[in-house]
């Protein structure tokens, strides 16, 4: 139905159905591109769902998904179902001085390098970046010869030289601004027959040699980049840059020279966007990183989970104020609120909070997560005795507090669920896991402010004072799972635990904390409708099952799996015996008075007993005594 159940994560964080020999958005492997899959009718062989092992492999080459991060290989929970999957090592190869740049700071600053030799033949090719709408890129001198290239225009890119024939130009004009902070690609050329120019992938403009007249460009003068003989400078960044195949090192010669820096600022503006989850870019010398010290995750792209193992009776408390600091503490009440940093922490209230992680259990009921306050307010998230999942908040001016109870779903059932809450005032959105989020509002009478947080807790509530009685009763013997990249607002108190960061001060634990990632990455992949089950039991034969047992996770688990069929068994064992019991009592009881023949088939239509009894068997010459017997009951 157009639903994979088989991907693989790259750079962006993002979902990728096509495998090796294939290309972005083909959605296939190499045997459906070749078109010499096992199955023809499937564009993988592993999509055969053969009961011999199949193989998928290739090259996965297209440089700006890689590398692979995470596979996910769904539809395995069935009897006979396996799969292997191997990652090969990622493999670089190209030119290592492709990312040697340059940033020119003032329009005054340049490079200089010796003459360049291009007498007959001459090819430049660099990548530039910049927000200025005109400047001088390169610039080299004769007597009166000279080869220029500049952006004289937001638009418009120039080629110019003279031979000893008079200036000749080449301009190409973009349709879209070229001074956007993003690389763009010359490519100048100029031999004794013609001349060219191209810009990115817009068309190529060329310029044909006289047919006679001077062919050899004389030069002097040194190679100045970035500006030369008074006229503007380029402003930005020029990287890769390459005369008749050699690449000058720009970067070397910046580092002694003013104006000029090594390496291009402005990588964010290109590659910011990988920073995922919040993850803020950071430049560098001659690339940039992400922060990720404000989110719940880690790794270069802050895509990885940061989650932990709770045995039973483990809990983690994180203070919002230090001990040792009294109730002032300007990092805690940075990270969880914008106020006043001059205000005290019992005076802190909240107008909104942002709530995510993600967990896996399978006991229930238990805590998940619960803030407590210096005054009666709390918030929790806890799943009940039935493994459904409940938000609660009390926020003062209610009776009871506000509860959200998600009762369609178990949540206590191994698999990896994640949850989102965001409050703004009386507005509360709820999203699990990927299904479409929920609105819910408080009820009027409810203040909407949480006033004076004052701990967070995971696993267990060990507070002093009162605590709601369900959540006292829901404490005993307390949560056992996973919780992973758990995150209020931009306080991160797993990672403070796992990680040493300024935070990690706040934190106490009781018992062992063991990390782990099994909280994360929710299942959510629909089941196979029967059409495409090729392992799908059809009514009309004996069948124990007919339906998978699903309850919004991607794929049951075993244990779940088993008792249905275990189950089914059962069912068809007492309907049998009910069946024989209900046969049994109707023989025994049945009237004395009624009786049963043993006619035969065609009776209906013979002349006589006898005629059909013969018409059915030519040989029943010598057992017609027999069959006219009668017998009363």
């Amino acid at each position: 139905e157009g639903n994979p159940y088989t991907w693989w994560v790259g750079k962006a964080n993002e979902k990728h159905y096509y495998w090796g020999g294939s290309g972005p958005g083909i959605q296939k492997c190499a045997c459906g591109i070749e078109r010499n899959c096992t199955d023809p009718k499937y564009y993988c062989n592993c999509d055969a769902d053969y009961k011999q092992w199949r193989k998928d492999s290739g090259m996965l080459s297209y440089k700006e998904h890689l590398p692979v991060s995470q596979v996910v290989v769904g539809d395995l929970d069935r009897p006979g179902s396996e799969a292997k999957v191997s990652v090969g090592p990622v493999r670089c190869q190209g030119d290592r001085n492709y990312w040697n740049a340059a940033s020119f700071v003032t329009s005054s600053s340049y490079l200089h390098f010796s003459t360049f030799q291009g007498e007959t033949s001459a090819d430049i090719s660099f990548y530039f970046k910049t927000s200025a709408s005109d400047g001088v890129f390169l610039e080299n001198l004769g007597n009166t010869d000279f080869i220029k290239l500049e952006l004289k225009s937001a638009t418009e890119v120039s080629f110019s030289f003279d031979v000893g024939n008079g200036p000749v130009e080449i301009v190409v004009r973009s349709p879209n601004p070229l001074n956007d902070d993003q690389w763009h690609r010359v490519n100048a050329e100029r031999n004794v027959k013609q001349a060219s120019l191209q810009v990115d992938q817009l068309p190529l403009e060329v310029r044909k040699a006289p047919t006679e007249g001077h062919t050899r460009l004389e030069l002097y003068s040194q190679l100045y980049v970035g500006a030369a003989g008074g006229q503007r400078g380029f402003l930005g960044c020029i990287r890769s840059l390459r005369m008749n195949g050699v690449t000058l090192d720009l970067e070397e010669r910046a580092k002694v020279t003013p104006g000029v820096k090594p390496g291009c600022s402005g990588h964010c503006t290109s590659y910011g966007m990988y920073c995922a989850n919040g993850g803020k870019c950071v430049e560098k010398y001659n690339g940039y990183s992400c922060d990720c010290s404000r989110t719940a995750y880690d790794g270069p792209f802050c895509i990885k989970d940061v989650g932990a193992f709770f045995e039973e009776g483990m809990w983690l408390r994180y203070n919002f104020h230090s001990p040792g600091t009294g109730v002032k503490d300007l990092v805690s009440r940075t990270l969880l609120s914008s106020a006043d940093p001059e205000i005290t922490a019992p005076d802190l209230s909240l107008n909104k909070e942002e709530l995510s992680f993600s967990f896996s259990t399978t006991k229930s009921p238990c805590v998940l997560f619960y803030v407590s306050s210096y005054t009666p307010d709390f918030m929790a998230v806890l799943v009940n005795p039935n493994g459904n999942l409940q938000i609660r908040y009390n926020l003062g001016g209610t009776k009871e507090p506000y509860n959200i109870d998600i009762d369609h779903r178990n949540m206590a059932n191994g698999q990896p669920h994640t949850v989102n809450v965001t409050r703004n005032g009386r507005d509360i959105i709820l999203q699990l896991d990927h299904y479409p989020p929920t609105s819910y509002s408080l009820p009027a009478t409810s203040d909407i402010q949480f006033n004076s947080p004052k701990a967070l807790f995971l696993g267990k509530v060990i507070e002093i004072g009162k605590i709601d009685q369900d959540i006292y009763k829901y404490n005993t013997p307390g949560f056992t799972g996973c919780l992973s990249r758990v995150q209020f607002n931009q306080i991160a108190p797993l990672k403070a635990a796992l990680r040493p960061t300024n935070a990690s001060s706040h934190v106490h634990i009781q018992g062992e904390l063991v990390e782990s990632n099994c909280g994360a990455s929710p299942l959510t992949i629909p089941p196979m409708s029967a059409a495409t089950d090729p392992w799908h039991l059809d009514s009309g034969k004996v069948a124990i099952i007919a339906d998978f047992p699903y309850n919004g996770q991607a794929i049951g688990d075993g244990v779940n799996r088993n008792s249905a069929i275990i189950g089914g068994v059962i069912a068809v064992v007492i309907f049998t015996i009910l069946c024989t019991l209900v046969f049994l009592i109707r023989y025994m009881f049945r009237h004395k008075g009624t009786y049963h023949t043993n006619e035969a088939k065609g009776a209906e239509s013979a002349e006589s007993a006898d005629a059909a009894i013969m018409n059915n068997d030519p040989n029943f010459t010598e057992t017609i005594d027999e069959s006219k017997k009668e017998w009363l009951i």
